[in-house]
């Protein structure tokens, strides 16, 4: 066999030696970086099953290609870090992250490239592969110990492709080198003309008209495309520019709100969200009042969104601010509520008149019972206080007719539009009317709604009804049954007891939440008294049937359902 022989020249490189439990020299570079010196990053790299390097060529081939890789990686640092052996096959390595060096993300990469160039302990080359594991400090980690840990647990999170490098909390290399290019390209978004606005309508819940548009900002960065608010907003508060992006987005948005009202729309407002930091300003009611004037526009067109941490802020220029702009007439919505921390009181205490509903509450109606009685109870509060309210994130049909029936004013969602160029927003507003046809008024029938899982049951019940004539709809499941209540206007419900879902009598208790105008009751083979007899206590049933039925003693029991919805309300 010939002799084994390395094949890199390390220019005279030492091998690294081995990281001990206690590391001083490490130690010391965690604390220069507490001490207000540059961050550290600690990368734990480990190489992918390197034991077969040792079972199929031998452990002398695995020991000198350990020592080459070594000398490979301590030659690649050039002097401005520390590499240690840890284990027999993982290496640490601890940089300091010098202001005008490569960041994080470029030292990763840069110690992954340089660990999987082909390797030559003669007579073999080997093509190693690695996974990397990056904590910093103090970021992550405050001492060596814990720095050294919780890289080691982001390399064991690093997976095989394009997840091999991973910074500890989860975020991938890809995600932490994006962070570092909007942090590095966002301060001149809007010198380099990079961003963008889209405008989503508004909708009228009594007719479908387009009433509103919000002006939604993007960015166009040159390295990452089109981005979000919630992608680059708070690399922006962080660095102190959201001030300027949102200052250039009211000014565009009043400028383009200008354009329109110009064409003949002169009934439309715009709808433009103001951070925090905006509000604080003290001339800020005064720069908002200057464009509208400038642009010709009367205040009540705009609208100014704001977030509820603005309210729990409980700032006095924010509150003076917002009652100065309320009283020339602009009009004041509260985004995302339901999901913040200011209190009841605030509410009251702020001039807000529009409260738009958070779509993560949306998105569970109607079937989802906690999130159907929010929304319900924040439409009868704003209501109360005299206030629009607005539901945002509506995407389908039953969310839509839930929310109609709910007495909600204003829709906004992707079952009306997408945020868009300002001129298809324009070919928006010149339809005026959106998805005209959920709004057109329906022939009063009268409907019965019968649910049951057996597929068999529900063909048979559906036959027998059809013919008297009403107007039958047919759910499988729960969630269906729901989305059917949402869209259609339903006087009697007829419900099998024992299903894969839910019981009978706990779907038509959520009924007589959400519905109650409605005659409810259930038909079963399966008799539990005690159930049944609460469910009628509490009036969430009108009556029990049971199974197998009598045809003609189940349709009189249907006609009397549906007599007894037109003389009095059924049992609240």
């Amino acid at each position: 066999m010939p002799p084994i022989l390395p094949a890199y020249d390390h220019g005279g490189v030492a091998a690294p030696p081995r990281l001990g439990a206690a590391n001083p020299a490490l130690q010391a570079m965690v604390d220069d970086a507490l001490a207000g010196g540059a961050p550290l990053m600690v990368v734990h790299l480990d190489i992918d099953h390197f034991a077969s390097v040792n079972e199929n060529m031998s452990v002398a081939v695995g020991d000198l290609a350990l020592d080459l890789l070594a000398r490979r990686l301590e030659a690649s640092l050039e002097g401005r870090g520390r590499l240690w052996r840890h284990g027999s096959d993982e290496f640490v390595a601890a940089i300091p992250l010098v202001a005008g060096s490569p960041d994080a993300t470029d030292v990763a990469w840069a110690l992954q490239r340089e660990a999987e160039l082909p390797l030559s302990v003669l007579p073999y080359t080997l093509f190693l592969t690695v996974k990397l594991g990056v904590s910093l400090c103090p970021g992550h980690a405050q001492d060596a110990d814990t720095l050294l840990r919780t890289a080691e647990i982001a390399s064991r999170q690093a997976t095989h492709g394009d997840e091999r490098i991973q910074f500890y909390g989860g975020q991938s290399l890809q995600n932490v080198h994006n962070e570092s290019v909007i942090a590095r390209q966002i301060v001149d978004a809007i010198p380099n003309g990079e961003l963008r606005l889209r405008f989503q309508p508004e909708i009228s819940a009594r007719d479908g008209r387009v009433i509103g548009m919000e002006a939604l900002v993007r960015w166009q960065s040159p390295s990452l495309g089109l981005l979000v608010p919630e992608r680059f907003m708070p690399t922006a508060e962080r660095l102190g520019v959201i001030v300027q992006i949102g200052g250039w987005v009211l000014e565009n948005a009043i400028e383009q709100l200008r354009l329109w009202r110009e064409s003949g729309f002169d009934d439309l407002f715009v709808t433009v969200n103001v951070s925090t930091l905006q509000l604080q300003r003290p001339g800020f009611p005064d720069e908002v009042l200057t464009l509208l004037r400038q642009a010709g526009v009367p205040p009540e067109c705009l609208v100014l969104e704001i977030n509820e941490s603005a309210l729990a802020a409980n700032v006095i220029p924010v509150y003076e601010g917002l009652v100065a702009l309320r009283r020339e007439g602009v009009g004041l919505a509260l985004d995302n509520f339901g999901t913040g921390d200011s209190s009841l009181s605030a509410l009251v205490r702020y001039p807000v008149d529009k409260l738009k509903i958070d779509r993560s509450f949306i998105r569970s109606s109607p079937a989802g019972e906690r999130e159907t009685a929010i929304v319900r109870a924040i439409i009868a509060m704003g209501h109360q206080l005299n206030m629009k309210v607005i539901a945002n994130g509506v995407e389908t049909e039953a969310q839509l007719g839930y929310l109609r029936r709910s007495d909600c004013d204003v829709f906004q969602g992707y079952l009306f539009g997408e945020p868009m160029p300002a001129d298809a927003a324009g070919l928006a507003l010149r339809r005026r009317y959106l998805r005209p046809e959920l709004f057109a008024a329906s022939k009063q029938d009268q409907t019965l709604l019968l649910v049951d899982d057996e597929e068999n049951v529900l063909r048979s019940l559906v036959r027998l009804f059809r013919r008297d004539g009403y107007r039958i709809l047919a759910a499988g499941n729960v969630r269906d049954a729901f989305d059917l209540l949402a869209t259609n206007d339903v006087q009697v419900i007829l419900s099998d007891q024992r299903m894969s879902d839910m019981s009978g009598t706990e779907f038509l208790g959520r009924v007589k939440m959400l519905y109650p105008d409605t005659v409810r009751m259930v038909l079963s083979g399966y008799t539990d008294l005690a159930t049944v007899t609460d469910a009628i206590n509490r009036g969430a049933i009108y009556r029990f049937l049971t199974k197998p039925w009598n045809d003609d003693e189940l349709r009189e029991h249907i006609r009397q359902a549906f007599r007894t919805h037109q003389v009095r309300p059924p049992m609240a």
